[in-house]
Parts: C-alpha cells; sequence; structure tokens
C-alpha cells in the first residue's frame, strides 16, 4: 500500500491515462505518416516506405513524446532524418487536423476510475497535475469532463514556451511537480507510456506506477515502475481511499 499521507502531490499523464486518446494519436499518426510514407520517391528502400505499424512503430518511436520528438524518433528509425523542414511541418500540421477531427468525432471518455481517484486525492488534501506531450491537453480535458479536477496543468503548449526537453527526460514531471509545491520524492506519477515511466524515474518521483495499456508489465518495470495496474480502478485500494 501507499501512505496517502506521505504524498504532496500526484501527476497523472493524460493520454492513455486519463483518457482514450492515446488510440487517435495512434491513427492520426498513422494516417499522417502513411501519406508522407506513400509519397517518397519510387527508389527510397523498401523498408524506409512500409506503412506505419500501430503496434509496433508507436509505442516505440512516438508515444509519450512530443510531437517533434516522436516526428524525428520515427523518422530516423527509417533512415529518413534528411527529410526537408517543410515537410516535416506539413507532417505535423496534417497530424494535427487528422487527431481534432478524430477527437470531435470520437470524444475522450475518462478511463474508468479516474473520476474517483481524482475525488478522492483531493478529499486526502492531495493536489493534482496533469501533464502531456500534447499541444491540445486543454482539450481533451475538457471532452472528458475533467476541467476543473486538476490543480495544475503542463502541457505541449507550457513545455514549448518554456524550452522543456521531452520525455524520457523528466523536465514536464518536475515542472508540474514545482508548480505543485511537492517534492519529487514524496510524489506519485502515473504513466502509460514506456518513456513516461522513465522520466519519473530519472526525475526522482516515488512512487511511479505504470499503467499497462499494451506497453506491458515487464517492460514498464524495467524502465523504472515502483509497480504496474491495468487500470486506474486498481489504485484506490492501493492508497487506501
Amino acid at each position: 500500500m501507499i501512505a496517502i499521507a506521505e504524498l504532496d502531490g500526484a501527476v497523472f499523464d493524460t493520454d492513455g491515462v486519463l483518457t482514450d486518446t492515446a488510440d487517435l494519436h495512434a491513427m492520426a499518426w498513422k494516417a499522417a505518416f502513411d501519406d508522407l510514407l506513400r509519397a517518397l520517391p519510387a527508389g527510397t528502400a523498401e523498408r524506409a516506405r512500409a506503412p506505419f505499424d500501430l503496434i509496433t512503430d508507436y509505442p516505440r518511436h512516438v508515444d509519450g513524446r512530443s510531437r517533434e520528438d516522436g516526428m524525428h524518433t520515427f523518422l530516423a528509425s527509417r533512415g529518413l532524418e534528411d527529410l526537408a523542414p517543410s515537410a516535416l511541418t506539413r507532417l505535423a500540421e496534417r497530424k494535427d487536423r487528422i487527431y481534432l477531427a478524430l477527437l470531435r468525432r470520437q470524444g475522450a471518455a475518462p478511463r474508468p476510475g479516474v473520476v474517483d481517484l481524482l475525488a478522492g486525492l483531493r478529499a486526502c488534501d492531495v493536489p493534482t497535475a496533469v501533464v502531456s506531450a500534447s499541444r491540445h491537453c486543454t482539450q481533451v480535458v475538457a471532452a472528458a469532463g475533467l476541467t476543473g479536477r486538476f490543480d495544475v496543468r503542463v502541457d505541449g503548449l507550457a513545455a514549448a514556451r518554456l524550452g522543456l526537453p521531452g520525455r524520457p527526460e523528466p523536465a514536464l514531471l518536475l515542472e508540474a511537480a514545482r508548480r505543485l509545491g511537492a517534492a519529487p520524492d514524496r510524489t506519485l506519477v502515473v504513466e502509460d507510456a514506456v518513456v513516461g515511466v522513465e522520466a519519473g524515474r530519472r526525475g526522482g518521483f516515488s512512487p511511479v506506477v505504470g499503467v499497462d495499456r499494451g506497453a506491458g508489465a515487464e517492460l514498464l518495470l524495467a524502465s523504472g515502475a515502483d509497480l504496474v495496474v491495468s487500470d486506474l480502478t486498481e489504485l484506490p485500494p492501493l492508497l487506501g481511499l
């Protein structure tokens, strides 16, 4: 059991932890990347032109990273590091248009257990922060009906404004803890992406909880999670809520 009285704060990733919008990001990236890959010159290596894979490419290269880091990491995996900046700008803009269209169409329901968990933490006077590499965190939180349930928000817009490096660097999480007035080693971090869990460990956060949305418990534990749950409904009993 995690001692709730020993927590200064709690920091939650958004997509995949609080909402199911990680799937929307993955679909938007696939559509945008596949358009770019199909348009590569005919002489480009076959491996580089292979369609973006939701099962392998998304969690390995994109999930949990900033938009820019995700683009560069995936393209580097295909040997496409030298694309023109204008092509990268068009790629990012197309991904955003597709993602926002999906968000408007499908919404962003909160994951099971989220509302009860946040209410329980507030009742115990544990302040909470929501973090996201996405620049659309405000829209997602609103679509999920979670506006007003967090004391702090640090998203992709704040990261760009402050020049914060993306995960697995812990800067995003450390900024959230700073705004909460919480010591990292007394702050709960909940992440589903491998790079997010790694960022929590690098930042000295404790405890770091991995939510297994497909990454696998073994990999999340190896990346620095203190424990892994399959759903946030499992956390209240562990916190004594």
